[in-house]
């Protein structure tokens, strides 16, 4: 069965208000089953013209779940958060272990 892995590009604009988004999005994430695999860390271009000023790398255990989360009421909370305190392109990625 495929993971579903959603990769996130964020640009925290107003940094105390996002810090009351992290433990609510983090306590959404793991009530569906999903784990951070990277969480801001630096970024290195290596192709192309722009580099993100925070990646996230979210996994859960199949795409679906992953759009479950996204779409909770659990999460809605902090996504109305996040959205008033960065500017975030957000992607849904299916794929395979190894």
């Amino acid at each position: 069965m495929p993971k579903g892995y959603i990769l996130a590009e964020v640009q925290v604009t107003d940094p105390a208000m996002f810090e009351a988004y992290r433990p609510l999005a983090a306590a959404a994430i793991a009530a569906f089953g999903g784990k951070y695999l990277v969480r801001g860390g630096a970024t290195e271009m290596l192709e192309g013209g722009r580099t993100p000023a925070r990646t996230v790398l979210l996994e859960f255990p199949s795409p679906e779940r992953a759009m479950d989360w996204y779409k909770s009421a659990q999460y809605q909370e902090a996504l109305a958060i996040r959205l008033k305190a960065a500017t975030t392109e957000v992607f849904l990625l299916t794929g395979h272990e190894g």
